[in-house]
């Protein structure tokens, strides 16, 4: 909670959102998961791929040498979890960043895909580090929809990442090309309207809570993209850095669903959304109702925002009982 500038210690966790996902689908919900990214031969690489064999993701990397002048290196991302009125701030230090390299070719979607793999899932800012990344995506995409797997994308949208790598003109043109090959698109209104170039809600919310102007955009993404069957989002009411009010909507197949709200006392905010999307999968892929996938990943995500970090220390038992009304009474 120490601003960065005054700490004089941290505390080192593992993530990135795809790395979220996967990572939660495994430790908390139980499910054979994957990722494919760079990995540097040096100990910052070494901690990392240990994580994610804790997390019991299995890996596909792409090797890189490190040369101790040049790099390249794995991302770090630097935080303060803020208290109060003062809010948690996230700065980037992705300079020559070993992810930024990988391009298509890099991986063997055939071998990765043939062994029965049913969902991909991919994210806004993998796709904003360097004019291969979004085109490594597509090409996983379109092996993906050959082999029959849904193909989800969460936007993401970071402007400080964009306007590092084109601006706001080549971030729609990059995202409309990856989400056209979309089937389950996670995004609030800000990413659709910045990311997509969606023209703003007809209908203004009465709160951030209130899920129209997120429904009201919907005939908008179908016509432009008409493959699309499901945009999901988390909705928050930020009333201090450790007090929000939560929910969670999605639009499946033209029906709407929206999860119940609650107050949360938020120990570390970030990766709540990844917390979201992740129960939500789980509950699609597990055969769920759409109204119980969003309050699975409601759940898992207001659950997140209780632990350190950006991935889950939550049990499935846990998270289907807050989904069910469960409360923070002590467990016995």
């Amino acid at each position: 909670m120490i601003p960065f500038r005054k700490a004089q210690s941290c505390a080192v966790h593992v993530s990135g959102g795809e790395f979220n996902c996967a990572a939660n689908l495994s430790d908390g919900f139980g499910m054979r998961t994957a990722i494919a990214t760079a990995m540097v031969k040096y100990p910052i690489g070494e901690l990392i791929a240990g994580q994610v064999r804790a997390m019991g993701v299995t890996p596909h990397y792409k090797m890189f040498d490190h040369d101790g002048v040049h790099g390249p290196n794995m991302a770090a991302v630097y935080s303060d979890r803020g208290f109060g009125v003062r809010g948690p701030v996230v700065f980037y230090n992705r300079s020559n960043e070993a992810a930024a390299r990988l391009k298509p070719g890099d991986f063997d979607w055939n071998s990765i895909f043939g062994a029965g793999v049913r969902w991909f899932h991919s994210g806004g800012i993998f796709a904003a580090l360097s004019e291969t990344t979004a085109e490594l995506i597509i090409e996983a995409m379109r092996q993906a929809r050959n082999h029959g797997a849904v193909v989800s994308f969460d936007l993401n949208y970071r402007e400080k990442l964009w306007t590092a790598s084109g601006g706001l003109s080549r971030a729609q043109s990059v995202l409309g090309r990856i989400v056209d090959n979309v089937d389950v698109l996670v995004g609030n209104e800000e990413d659709l309207q910045k990311g997509l170039g969606i023209r703003g809600p007809q209908v203004a919310a009465k709160s951030k809570l209130d899920p129209s102007a997120f429904f009201g955009m919907m005939e908008d993404v179908l016509a432009k993209y008409q493959n699309m069957k499901v945009v999901a989002t988390t909705l928050r009411e930020v009333h201090s850095t450790n007090r929000h009010t939560w929910g969670a909507v999605a639009w499946v197949s033209g029906q709407t669903f929206v999860s119940p709200t609650c107050e949360l006392e938020v120990y570390d905010r970030v990766g709540g959304g990844d917390g979201f999307a992740s129960g939500f999968f789980y509950g699609l892929m597990s055969g769920e109702s759409p109204e119980q996938a969003v309050r699975l990943g409601w759940a898992h995500g207001a659950l997140l925002t209780t632990f350190p970090g950006d991935t889950t220390m939550a049990s499935l038992d846990q998270v289907r009982a807050f989904a069910q009304g469960g409360s923070a009474r002590i467990q016995r």
